[in-house]
């Protein structure tokens, strides 16, 4: 069963739809127990850095995900699930992230002809290495929406990178923890594949 957390964020039921579509066992739940006993678990988002740690911590849900990360799970953030999982972001300053992983969350530099936010299908380049991109042909074009990117402390957690403007980190990869700026849910069967490949670790 895949456990998507419910913290009000936008966004939900487009990852429950696609994981739906590809017949897995979903549940959308704020429950730390259910959340705990997934054999999978999804943290999606669109929205403010701050606005969403607030309510993780309203829910209870920040210790919750700190023990799902440690427990060997399988962990997917999507877009904004992302940036959370790593210790701050220049959208929120002040506001402490879930600090999964180590880096940074920064926005985009105010370049000419560079519309902020990043709206639509850009390539990636994946990592050979990458479990969650297996199978997946590097250059293949997925759907982000963002103004604000991760700089990942770590290189060896990228699992993707892409180019808006400057080269940013487009995916994570560490262990039990797997992580994607862009929106798989909305990136057609690359996406799909993508997806599955999670449910299926």
């Amino acid at each position: 069963m895949i456990a998507i957390v419910d913290y009000d964020a936008g966004n939900l039921k487009s990852v429950e739809k696609a994981l739906l579509h590809l017949g897995q066992d979903v549940v959308v739940t704020r429950n730390t127990d259910v959340i705990l006993s997934a054999d999978k678990v999804i943290l999606p988002g669109v929205g403010s850095f701050g606005d969403a740690m607030h309510k993780l911590n309203k829910y209870n849900l920040t210790d919750t995900l700190k023990k799902v990360a440690l427990s060997g799970t399988p962990f997917l953030g999507i877009c904004l699930g992302l940036q959370l999982m790593f210790e701050s972001s220049e959208e929120s300053e002040g506001v402490e992230g879930l600090s999964i992983l180590k880096g940074k969350v920064v926005r985009f530099p105010e370049v000419e002809d560079l519309k902020i936010p990043q709206i639509g299908w850009n390539s990636i380049k994946t990592n050979p290495k990458s479990r969650l991109f297996e199978n997946i042909a590097s250059d293949s074009y997925v759907y982000f929406v963002h103004s604000y990117y991760l700089k990942a402390d770590n290189p060896e957690d990228v699992a993707a990178t892409a180019e808006y403007g400057i080269q940013f980190d487009a995916a994570v990869e560490h262990e039990n923890i797997f992580a994607c700026q862009f929106h798989p849910e909305k990136s057609g069967e690359i996406g799909l594949a993508i997806l599955n490949k999670f449910a299926n670790l």
